[in-house]
């Protein structure tokens, strides 16, 4: 063999060879780490990469890789999950990629009775950097994309999530304060239940741990808003508040159980044609959520929610226009009341095998500006199963029930069974 050859490829094997091993985190060289787990370290950087709190069941956990900086200070882990689902709906459908109810025809047509569907969309790739002991103190980082940019089959890259977090103060493009990500159950379908409130807003948020079992977050959000107008009577405008959420929760049992009381104050801007001005409606809501550890196997998760003007909020109704709605021929408009509400539970058969099932709803109140046709509520219910078929790959199935029903009591039903694999890394 060629002698320069030769040492070409010992060099190239010798190099992979120490990429490849553990670096341990008190290093003086830049390090890489590959892993699925963060061993056992004293390393405060790597300890803080795979805290895992105040996730949703769909958010990305830890990460396989991680680098390290020279003193160790610093690390930042690189991971997400490919997603691929089928589904197959019967007996009416739910005219979208997911499970929505407010998309199921109404009343069930025969020419929409059954579809199949296969999607990748909802894989995540995400970055998480993590600094300890800075000259500005401990600090985060995090990116997180999937591929539902512009419309849903679009596969263009989007950004879900994009904060940074020092000391107590948050501020980026995360799920809302007002959400409680923990508290909703686990589910395939990318959308979940129709009665849950689920966004990620634009924020500044202030949080803080009081002690073990109590912590409190305010933040200043994004205001997006959807109005049904009236043609020459009323129109949308630039929001000109910011919404305010804020939220006050105990926990116990080391955080395997919490309860969270979650307010928010919304001054929504329209332009009254008529008269010629600029005005505000207001909207509020209350929610209470939490998870319950019954036992060791078996979890309670539940959220329910009310208020008017919050519509964007809720999974059934955002972005159909049920913020603000005409009211009457003054050309005012009003903020319908709302409600949503979800229950489940999860059973851990053992440590690679769960069921749950889950009950939601979502309501809106207001029939009297909402035409015949409108939305007055949806139903949703879901039962599934998840098992790891080896370390990061997870196989899931489920079945779900939806209805729809509008103000002129005409009704529209879907059947889905959903089917998964998932891989981390």
């Amino acid at each position: 063999m060629n002698k320069k050859l030769f040492f070409s490829l010992c060099t190239l094997l010798g190099w992979g060879a120490m990429q490849a091993q553990v670096i341990q985190p008190d290093t003086l060289r830049p390090s890489v780490i590959l892993t699925d787990e963060p061993h056992h370290t004293d390393n405060e950087a790597i300890k803080a990469i795979y805290e895992a709190n105040g996730l949703h069941f769909q958010d990305p956990r830890a990460p396989r890789f991680l680098f390290l900086d020279r003193k160790g200070r610093v690390a930042m882990g690189i991971g997400g999950y490919f997603k691929g689902t089928l589904s197959a709906d019967m007996g009416g459908i739910a005219n979208s990629l997911d499970f929505v109810t407010a998309d199921i025809p109404t009343p069930n047509r025969p020419d929409m009775r059954s579809q199949f569907q296969m999607d990748a969309s909802t894989s995540r790739i995400f970055l998480k950097l993590v600094g300890k002991q800075t000259p500005v103190g401990d600090f985060t980082v995090y990116l997180e994309s999937d591929f539902r940019g512009q419309s849903a089959g679009s596969y263009n890259m989007r950004l879900r999530q994009a904060y940074i977090q020092l000391g107590h103060i948050r501020a980026g493009k995360a799920w809302s304060t007002f959400f409680d990500p923990v508290a909703a159950p686990p589910t395939i379908d990318f959308e979940g239940p129709s009665g849950t409130v689920g966004v990620r807003n634009v924020m500044v948020q202030y949080s803080q741990k009081l002690d073990t079992h109590w912590s409190f977050a305010a933040a200043i959000e994004n205001p997006a808003a959807s109005y049904t107008t009236q043609a020459g009577k009323n129109e949308a405008i630039n929001q000109r508040i910011p919404d305010i959420p804020a939220y006050l929760q105990y926990e116990w049992d080391d955080g395997q159980s919490h309860i969270r009381l979650s307010g928010l104050f919304r001054a929504l801007s329209y332009r009254n044609l008529i008269s010629n001005d600029n005005k505000y409606a207001i909207g509020w809501a209350g929610q209470l959520s939490g998870i319950i550890a019954i036992t060791p196997q078996l979890t309670f998760y539940y959220q329910a929610a009310y208020g008017r003007g919050y519509a964007n909020y809720l999974n059934d109704l955002g972005g159909d226009g049920y913020d603000l709605v005409a009211e009457g021929e003054s050309g005012d408009m009003t903020a319908p009341y709302a409600f949503g509400f979800v229950g489940g539970l999860q059973y851990n058969i053992n440590n690679r095998l769960f069921i749950s099932t889950s009950s939601s709803q979502c309501r809106l109140y207001g029939e009297g500006n909402i035409p015949s046709t409108g939305y007055k509520y949806g139903q949703y219910m879901v039962v599934n199963a998840f098992y790891s078929l080896f370390n990061n790959c997870q196989l899931g199935v489920e079945y779900l029930y939806g209805n729809r029903h509008n103000n002129d009591h005409s009704i529209g039903k879907a059947h889905r069974i959903n089917a998964m694999i998932q891989y981390n890394f």
